[in-house]
């Protein structure tokens, strides 16, 4: 552990150094964030998630700084440049870019024209004339000239010390450092259309020739600009005033008005022109485009944590539709375990006699399997087929549910998909997937690609390394936030339980098929290859329902069961008893159970969890219906009040399903009657709201909707038959370390 990266991460996040000592200390023993967030509260002063996964960033790039820093030390020893002056400066250096400012005139490069001009031995007249002590330079440079080294007169000797200076000044780190600042401050992004690209690229039109400051570019338009230049459509740049930045060079190195000034100024826009004008624009293309995936990186997790943690409807005896019109639907009906027990395919959206055909055939499987609810993927013909089912008067008890299937094929051509459904035609494996979606989102999404879900912004723009790191945070906190039934789960939701991973996954699976289900957290012990920190890691998060302690159906940890133990010995009563009755639960002295290693925190979270063992903490599902009747753009109209479902959050606004195939874009300008700063303020993704119909663009195939308050109920909503329950309070925004005209078409174009 390095004592200058905790002290140095202590005042950035503004903590106390015992506090990121200790998560520092139990990241080295191989704890994993949700197990120290939730399990070692006394150690870390109840740190929670978000700081304990900004500590654990931090501290991995100071380390990749560290490492960068011995590679510098080690050429700079190689090549003989290495100093006790430099070194010290090295070793001193707080930021990458610092860093390698200060490595840069020692840094192996290819040939440059200061490089030769040095070969032609002219850095002594650079170096004279860069003094500026009121010489002659071309009397100096008459000295200079030697034919043999390709020196044939004065113009040749200043032209190579003009460019021996152009380099001193591109590699001097306090001018690098106030350029830096200036271009980051000042940059403007300027972007045009590339040559006869107008027609190819007219998705970009926006920036056909658009103006910006890099420093206040939305994420979002930073990525688009960057993808139109990927796809040579747009050229973009990024400068200051040019005229501003030699201005600033001119003060920093020009001393006089003599003649040799009038060479270095003369050196200096060259410098700044060839060199570092471009060196700056690179560093801040880069540095820009960190800040912007950061940003979308953030929404496309904040997104994703939401869906993950959506509503489950819970064990129930599903029948699963996955629609289509000309190859048919597929159903699958599966039990309250999601165990498929048959599928089937039906036309309902062909003939009549393929309709009527249809209706017997899910009569009779719904009443052949009591099938109690009916999960119906949003995709092509989705709408269509839900009509279908709610025009069939015998299940007019059963409840039929439009389940977004985003991902849905994804997981059917997938390995994991292959190995559990090897004779499965795709289609079926999909309908399997959108009815245990609606059974437990959380359980099946895990088993598909985070990118092919569709909730984020320019996914597949951003640092791929840095998202999948990031969702595998969400998922893992998710799963463990939850908490995961041992005897159900399958080996890719057991992956992101603390502790785990795929390996130890598979093996439990393994043991679970041939030794039958767990009986007790103890017997997780016998796993081939779960040693004791991993039972540590992960016992808590793991659930056993009906086990013979009634500790392991809850959060409690094994670790702390004496402490339980204690406290039922001290009421004369049995676990089930305190778990039964708030009255005992309320005679417990929390401060007699403190220990060198238990203290309140725990306590608390031990009391809480007694109250409501196995909590699932997300909220109880609510059914939901689209407005009746409108089922394509077709049938929308301007001034519609409708249902609808958040499907993803950006930061110019809001896509929500209504139920035409085709999400609507709620501008940021219309998602509240003030002024919204970040649309994740006010909605989250899979929330049900009502909008507004603004306009409909059948020939682009985009609606515009609004949120702002209006009337709560009109006809189409009567129609439906549901009432939406508006959101009390917008939901809580997650706490965030310290770091580092038609608004809807132009909204549209930048997605």
């Amino acid at each position: 552990m390095n004592n200058f990266h905790i002290q140095q991460i202590t005042e950035e996040l503004g903590l106390t150094i015992p506090k990121v000592q200790a998560v520092a200390e139990l990241f080295e023993q191989g704890s994993t964030i949700p197990f120290i967030a939730r399990y070692r509260k006394e150690v870390t002063g109840s740190l929670d998630e978000v700081i304990i996964t900004a500590i654990r960033d931090r501290l991995n790039q100071l380390s990749e700084l560290d490492s960068r820093r011995e590679s510098i030390l080690k050429s700079l020893e190689q090549n003989g440049h290495l100093t006790d002056e430099l070194k010290t400066q090295v070793e001193d250096a707080p930021t990458l870019s610092v860093l390698e400012d200060i490595y840069l005139p020692y840094k192996p490069k290819r040939r440059t024209k200061g490089i030769i001009a040095r070969e032609k031995g002219l850095e002594p007249l650079a170096l004279l004339i860069l003094e500026q002590k009121k010489i002659d330079p071309y009397k100096e440079a008459l000295s200079f000239i030697d034919h043999e080294k390709g020196v044939e007169s004065v113009d040749d000797a200043l032209s190579g010390s003009r460019d021996i200076i152009a380099e001193i000044i591109n590699e001097d780190q306090q001018t690098r450092t106030i350029l830096r600042d200036l271009f980051f401050n000042k940059g403007i992004i300027k972007s045009k259309v590339a040559t006869d690209k107008e027609t190819e690229g007219a998705k970009y039109r926006d920036y056909f020739d658009w103006e910006e400051s890099v420093s206040s570019v939305p994420s979002h338009r930073l990525l688009a600009m960057r993808r139109g230049e990927k796809e040579d459509i747009l050229n973009l740049t990024i400068s200051p005033s040019e005229d501003e930045a030699i201005e600033i060079l001119e003060k920093l190195f020009v001393k006089g008005e003599g003649e040799d000034s009038k060479q270095v100024a003369t050196a200096i826009k060259d410098c700044y022109k060839r060199l570092l004008s471009r060196s700056m624009e690179t560093e801040v293309r880069l540095l820009s485009k960190e800040k912007a995936d950061t940003e979308a990186i953030r929404v496309f997790s904040e997104n994703m944590r939401q869906l993950l943690l959506a509503a489950p409807m819970g064990a129930k005896r599903v029948m699963a539709i996955d629609p289509g019109f000309r190859t048919g639907c597929k159903v699958a009906c599966m039990d309250r375990q999601g165990k498929l027990i048959q599928y089937d395919t039906i036309f309902p959206n062909t003939s009549e006699r393929k309709t009527a055909e249809a209706t017997e055939k899910i009569k009779s499987l719904c009443a052949k399997y009591k099938i109690e609810a009916i999960a119906v993927g949003n995709g092509t013909a989705g709408r269509e087929t839900e009509t279908f089912i709610n025009n069939i008067p015998e299940l007019k008890n059963i409840q039929v549910t439009l389940v977004n299937e985003s991902g849905a094929s994804i997981y059917s051509a997938s390995e994991v998909a292959r190995e559990e459904f090897p004779d499965l035609d795709l289609t079926v494996r999909g309908a399997v997937s959108i009815g245990r979606r609606l059974m437990d989102p959380l359980a099946e999404l895990v088993k598909i690609d985070p990118k092919s879900i569709g909730v984020g912004q320019y996914q597949h723009d951003v640092d791929q390394t840095a998202l999948k790191n990031s969702l595998d945070d969400v998922v893992m906190s998710c799963v463990n936030g939850v908490g995961v039934d041992l005897n159900r789960a399958s080996s890719q939701l057991l992956q992101y339980v603390s502790g785990i991973g795929p390996r130890l996954a598979k093996n439990i699976v393994v043991h679970r098929d041939n030794n039958g289900p767990f009986t007790s957290r103890k017997k997780l012990k016998d796993i081939t290859g779960l040693g004791p920190k991993a039972f540590e890691q992960s016992a808590g998060f793991l659930r056993i329902s009906n086990a013979d302690n009634p500790l392991d159906t809850s959060s409690v940890h094994p670790e702390s069961y004496h402490i339980v133990n204690a406290m039922v010995e001290d009421l004369v009563c049995s676990v089930e008893d305190i778990m039964k009755s708030p009255d005992l639960r309320n005679k417990i002295d929390i401060s007699k159970y403190v220990t060198g290693s238990i203290g309140i925190p725990t306590l608390n979270d031990i009391c809480e969890e007694l109250a409501k063992p196995g909590r699932d903490p997300r909220e109880e599902f609510e059914e939901f219906s689209f407005a009746s009747g409108i089922e394509k753009i077709s049938n929308l109209r301007q001034g519609m009040k409708l249902p609808g479902i958040v499907t993803n959050i950006t930061k110019f606004g809001v896509f929500v399903d209504i139920g035409v195939h085709q999400d609507g874009l709620v501008h940021i300008s219309q998602m509240a009657d003030r002024f919204v700063k970040d649309p994740a303020d006010i909605v989250k993704v899979h929330q049900k709201i009502q909008v507004t119909v603004l306009d409909i663009d059948t020939e682009r195939n985009r609606i515009s909707l609004s949120m702002k308050a209006g009337p709560k109920t009109d006809d189409s909503e009567k129609k439906s038959g549901k009432t939406i329950q508006k959101r009390k309070t917008p939901p809580k925004k997650r706490e965030e370390p310290k770091a580092f005209n038609n608004p809807f078409a132009e909204a549209f174009k930048k997605l």
